[in-house]
């Protein structure tokens, strides 16, 4: 089958029939994407022994990566839009292979962060023309379900990626449990091939330049507060292993178990989410990070008490894996005409402040103890929350 080339913002199947096949390669690959770019949260403290470093300079891991990914997803396009779409996608499903087992044969600091670096270039250009891709595959009246599909591999792997980390990095060792990934890495490869339809690139740019979006007001509110919402929550996911080590002294299982119970809890959250955005959309793009800047307070006041830690997980696992689902229903709405220029801004974004939120937590970590992460956490939390507001302030 072969995919033909149509004006951005409508689907380009040649065909009705969907090509399904191709759509759960793709979710497979989003599983092991994100299995691979948060796996570090778990595994801190050993990477952070074995390497001979310190564990906040560990969590730079996630911060490199999410560097190459800002900027691939601001220039995958450029680059590479009149090139057959399929060999792109298969060139970066290669490069998340490669990147697994960089990482896991590293023997020093650089050689680590040499294969998180790789990774962040998968994981860039692979999200940055995912939402165009699905719009190629299937027909217009199935891209809600083609879409759905693939945030569930998203949603999994954000679910078993830090609890799966845990417990096989206390079997297998750090550089087993990064291993692991590489079988999936390949198997989603080998899908992609068999299945993924030839899909010229671009003719012409329709794409523009996406920095054009920042002069509507509503889109550089509501792209702010998605960038401290980002910043926020990883501030404080990223450097969950130690404090519940630390000071809620918890065993290697039970933590493994605290959080696989956070990311089970998510799922339930995006279901959940997805139904109550029907209406009210900006009430919920205000509460989300509002809740969870109190819950963050709450885990630096509770923070030794492992039963009311367990229940603050839960609720931040229920709320915070929501929040993408959000502000992705508010991309669609506020721009219906940009999306896939619109859908690489918010890449660039999202991955901007997951660097920037592990990169200054860590400094905070190192330089004042663990509670400073978390409250830096809340504070850039509860601006998200007033930045969201002030978009809908505009957009009214």
């Amino acid at each position: 089958m072969n995919i033909v080339d149509l004006p951005l913002g409508r689907t380009t199947l040649a065909s009705t029939r969907p090509a399904w096949g191709a759509v759960l390669s793709l979710a497979l690959c989003v599983c092991v994407l994100i299995a691979s770019e948060f796996m570090p949260v778990s595994l801190l403290t050993p990477i952070a022994h074995d390497l001979g470093m310190s564990e906040g300079r560990a969590g730079q891991a996630i911060s490199i990566s999410g560097i190459f990914a800002v900027l691939t997803s601001l220039l995958n396009a450029p680059l590479t839009g009149s090139f057959d779409r399929r060999r792109v996608l298969l060139g970066f499903t290669a490069l998340l292979t490669l990147s697994g087992v960089v990482v896991a044969s590293a023997t020093n600091y650089t050689v680590f962060m040499l294969g998180r670096a790789l990774l962040g270039v998968a994981i860039g250009g692979f999200w940055s023309m995912s939402t165009a891709t699905i719009m190629r595959l299937v027909p217009a009246h199935a891209v809600p379900k083609a879409l759905a599909i693939l945030n569930g591999g998203n949603a999994l792997a954000a679910t078993i990626a830090a609890p799966l980390g845990s417990f096989l990095g206390q079997y297998l060792g750090w550089r087993g449990a990064f291993f692991m990934v590489v079988p999936l890495a390949v198997a989603a490869f080998a899908w992609q091939w068999a299945r993924m339809p030839t899909m010229p690139g671009a003719q012409r740019n329709t794409s523009g330049n996406p920095f054009v979006l920042l002069r509507r007001p509503e889109v550089a509110l509501g792209l702010a507060a998605v960038m401290l919402l980002f910043m926020g929550q990883f501030a404080v996911f990223t450097y969950l292993r130690p404090f519940l080590e630390t000071i809620t002294g918890v065993a290697v299982s039970t933590l493994s178990l605290m959080l696989l119970l956070m990311g089970s809890s998510g799922l339930v959250g995006t279901y959940i989410v997805g139904q109550l955005l029907k209406a009210r959309l900006f009430t919920y793009l205000v509460l989300i990070p509002l809740c969870m800047a109190v819950l963050a307070l709450l885990l630096i006041a509770l923070g030794a008490s492992a039963s009311a830690v367990a229940l603050l997980l839960l609720g931040w696992g229920l709320i915070g894996t929501a929040a993408p689902v959000a502000w992705g229903v508010w991309l669609s709405k506020t721009l219906p005409h940009d999306a896939e220029t619109g859908g690489g801004l918010m890449v660039a974004a999202i991955q901007l402040a997951i660097t920037l939120g592990a990169g200054l937590g860590g400094a905070l970590f190192d330089a004042m103890g663990w509670w400073s992460t978390f409250a830096l956490g809340a504070m850039l939390l509860a601006g998200s929350a007033v930045l969201a507001w002030a978009a809908w302030w505009v957009a009214r």
